[in-house]
């Protein structure tokens, strides 16, 4: 390399290696009123949320402290001398290795570099080590123990040495390839993402948000816009078949993501399966709320959502059931919905799809670890301010679950190395946030996850109406997913006995998406089936088959076999009362936030 082009180098770096650090730092760890997710990457905010955990009753393994701590000298004092050894330019071995999937020391330096060797082996083993002092610790309260374990990955993630500018090799190797004018570029990255983030969250940019455009390469299938309220759209969708069976599926997507993940392209609509395979079929758009709309509460989603959308349906197509088909959020409020229903003897759910959706939640995962009284009033105070809450902090929340995969890869490559990342439909459609109203956000959160109301017989009550899950008596098909770290499988599993109908459990492979758009054309991933329903999910899997490829023509026949007529195909837009509004996706989907 010309000493010209060694010294634009350090130019570049020290013109901005200090302003970026520095910046990064401040984002990242910044004090907000709402006691945001991005605190956990604070080593302030750790200490004191160990001050306050060990407040409580704790009991420490005196033994197994020492015993980590022994460990911890002894790897330290080998590091030391096969380090010194490495650098005289004899062979060294490794005193620890990262994890078997770890992919963040995949370059070749981590181990052929004495000096990148050592900073990983140091960061594992001082890793090992926090870890360990958690492990020797038994708190009072499994929740609090639960809390402490989250955060305390959270921070050792945060501190790897990948995500730093010079201690990680790959970072190095792009700096000096472009002169320094990765950095230049990842500083661009930076700013646009900061420009666009809310003041209590980091939005990271993880695909490229220009590749896709709604109504052109995702939400395609042909549908009709045939109503609407303050809260919804309702679309219907065009019938692939001339005959079509006599129930209607109407999908109920979650209020905190929009419905397109249910119609991304062609191949992986699920909207496309059921018309292809002769459903009639209309779906709940979402509207992405401001905060005119802030005291619409859960209930009154319902009433706008899955209430008025089954008026109109059942009108359309002159059916007096429908089959109802909930996701996530969308399947806990419909499952609030049917028994709202069957507890005033109303009778048009013919049957209740629940895709990975929550019930009973006493076992929330790792979602509940942001959960404290403390942090829940700085979120409903947060939400009572704005009128929302930012669907963008939701975001980060969720990414941070998976923190190595959905942040500090996206925050390496687009920051430190200056790339753009690649398109992606499924994270264009993650990264596409939609508020809550603070209502709706206040009243979830406090009813189900915080109190858990909806598994106690008239735990809730709705208008005078004591909600039950037991009263509802129609089909119910679960659907879960093994690796959903959003909605973990045994917890969804918890709803099949709290209904009182005709129950099936289906498990599938993969997680909280592709588990469930999982079609069979590509089958990538297995399923799980059982017949019977032991109390217990471990039991039940434990009893359950193995049946390559997707789950969907499974769901195929069950809904079929509740009700196999025929009827001539309902037409969009053809019932006087209700006119084609607009083409689908429609308006309400493409308001989007930032």
């Amino acid at each position: 390399m010309e000493q010209q082009d060694k010294q634009e180098i350090l130019d570049t770096l020290n013109q901005y290696a200090e302003q970026f650090n520095s910046m990064v730092q401040k984002i990242l760890t910044r004090q907000a009123d709402s006691n945001d997710a991005a605190k956990m990457f604070d080593p302030q905010h750790l200490q004191q949320l160990l001050t306050t955990k060990l407040a409580d009753k704790v009991e420490v393994d005196t033994s197994k402290l020492v015993e980590n701590q022994m460990e911890f000298m002894r790897q330290q004092t080998e590091l030391w001398q096969q380090a010194s050894r490495a650098m005289f330019g004899e062979k060294a071995e490794a005193v620890v290795s990262e994890s078997r999937g770890d992919k963040r020391f995949s370059h070749t330096d981590w181990n052929e570099n004495p000096v990148f060797n050592y900073l990983k082996q140091a960061y594992l083993i001082n890793s090992k080590m926090l870890q360990g002092m958690m492990d020797s610790m038994t708190f009072a309260d499994p929740k609090s123990a639960e809390q402490v374990k989250f955060y305390t990955r959270q921070y050792i993630n945060s501190v790897a040495p990948t995500n730093y500018l010079f201690s990680n090799p790959d970072v190095c190797e792009e700096i000096l390839k472009s002169k320094g004018q990765s950095m230049l570029k990842g500083i661009e990255n930076f700013m646009r993402d900061l420009e666009q983030s809310p003041l209590e969250a980091f939005k990271i940019t993880q695909t490229d948000m220009s590749a896709f455009e709604l109504g052109e390469n995702l939400a395609t299938t042909e549908g009709k816009v045939v109503y609407q309220n303050d809260l919804m759209q309702l679309i219907h969708y065009t019938p692939k078949k001339a005959k079509t069976y006599a129930p209607p599926v109407l999908f109920v997507p979650p209020f905190i993501n929009k419905y397109y993940i249910l119609d991304l392209d062609e191949k992986k609509s699920a909207v496309k399966g059921l018309l292809e395979n002769g459903f009639s079929v209309f779906m709940i758009s979402w509207v992405n709320p401001d905060k005119s709309l802030a005291d619409h509460d859960f209930v009154s989603y319902m009433k706008h959502g899955p209430l008025a959308a089954l008026d109109v349906v059942c009108e359309i197509t002159k059916q007096p059931k429908v089959n109802m088909t909930g996701f996530c959020v969308g399947g806990t409020l419909s499952a609030v919905t049917a028994a709202y229903l069957r507890a005033q003897g109303d009778e048009r759910i013919q049957s209740l799809t629940l895709l990975t959706t929550l019930t009973d939640f006493s076992e929330p995962g790792e979602i509940g670890n942001y959960l404290t009284e403390e942090s829940l009033n700085a979120m409903e105070q947060n939400a009572d301010i704005k009128g929302v809450y930012d669907g963008r902090i939701l975001g980060l929340s969720f990414s941070l679950l998976r923190e190595n995969n959905l942040f500090w890869s996206y925050f390496i490559n687009n920051y430190l190395k200056g790339e753009d990342p690649a398109a992606f439909d499924i994270l264009f459609w993650n990264s596409d946030a939609t508020n809550i109203t603070a209502a709706c956000f206040k009243q979830y959160v406090r009813t189900m996850y915080w109190e858990n109301k909806l598994r106690e017989p008239g735990g809730m009550v709705i208008d005078g109406v004591p909600i039950d899950l037991g009263n509802i008596d129609v089909p119910v098909y679960f659907l879960a997913t093994i690796a959903d770290h959003i909605v973990l499988w045994q917890a969804a599993y918890k709803g099949t006995q709290l209904v009182g109908g005709d129950t099936r459990f289906v498990l599938a492979g993969s997680g909280h998406l592709a588990g469930v758009i999982n079609p069979p054309a590509k089958g990538k991933y297995p399923h799980w089936i059982n017949e019977d329903l032991p109390a217990d999910a471990a039991a039940w899997f434990d009893g359950a088959t193995q049946h390559e490829g997707s789950w969907w023509p499974d769901w195929y026949n069950w809904l079929q076999s509740h009700n196999d007529k025929q009827v001539t195909s309902p037409k969009p837009g053809k019932h006087k009362s209700y006119p084609i509004i607009e083409d689908a996706p429609g308006s309400y989907v493409k308001r989007r936030l930032g």
